[in-house]
């Protein structure tokens, strides 16, 4: 979402205007980003003017990593570094455990530091704990003070984790498929009947081409107007520079009423 609709809190130009044609049909927002839980990004999204935005259309990838721990082990004991957005979603469903943790969670935010760093490792390498991050970006977009600022992402923060264990993590995250699979489930379409709008090529747009879901790009995040695309990445049915534009071109195409 920050990129697309938004900037930190300052609002897209044509955000408002994209969520209104979209919004008389179904949609989710889903985000890479599992820093806050959904109950929170919904109130960011309707102060910003997204009006009836609720939790249950917020899926970030703190919900899409604890959802799959459960599946893979029912009442999983964990160790995670990350914020209140992934803590919440794992308590739901397993419990904390530094010392014979199943897995060890990595996700975005604070909580990173020398002493969660060494309790990490050594549960991987003494109690064979599953490495598992939420995301595989390496940078977060974001603004602080009216400046542009680049923040770790979860590829950043859990590089640190794999180069000290020499063990790959689990990725959940957007280009992987569960957190596409589950935003098409609580929808209950398939991926034909799906557009996924995003402003990286790497993440939002590759996952959508691997599943045979249409995707839009929007060049308002790190991927800018004038950008070459990048090379063995399938490119999207839609390319615009602003959501201005690819409601114009949605609407023109016969995909969203005017």
């Amino acid at each position: 979402m920050d990129g697309v609709l938004y900037h930190g809190d300052r609002l897209l130009p044509g955000a408002q205007e994209f969520h209104r044609h979209v919004a008389v049909g179904s949609h989710l927002f889903i985000t890479n980003n599992p820093t806050l839980p959904p109950e929170e990004v919904a109130v960011k999204l309707r102060g910003l003017g997204f009006l009836g935005v609720e939790p249950e259309q917020i899926l970030t990838s703190a919900q899409a990593t604890a959802e799959w721990l459960a599946q893979t082990k029912p009442g999983f004991r964990y160790f995670a570094v990350g914020a209140d957005g992934l803590q919440q979603a794992l308590a739901t469903v397993g419990r904390v455990d530094c010392v014979n943790a199943d897995f060890v969670v990595v996700g975005e935010g604070a909580g990173l530091d020398y002493d969660t760093l060494t309790t990490g490792i050594n549960l991987i390498l003494s109690q064979g704990a599953r490495l598992v991050a939420t995301n595989p970006d390496t940078t977060v977009d974001t603004v602080r003070d009216g400046q542009r600022v680049v923040l770790p992402g979860g590829g950043a923060l859990v590089a640190s984790f794999e180069a000290a264990t020499a063990r790959r993590a689990v990725i959940i995250g957007k280009p992987q498929p569960l957190l596409y699979r589950m935003a098409m489930d609580r929808l209950g379409v398939t991926a034909v009947d799906c557009i996924m709008v995003g402003d990286r090529p790497d993440t939002d747009i590759a996952g959508a081409a691997a599943l045979g879901i249409r995707a839009a790009l929007v060049r308002t995040g790190r991927f800018t107007p004038g950008e070459s695309w990048p090379d063995g990445i399938a490119k999207p049915d839609w390319d615009c520079e602003s959501l201005s534009e690819l409601t114009e071109a949605l609407c023109r195409d016969g995909v969203v009423v005017k």
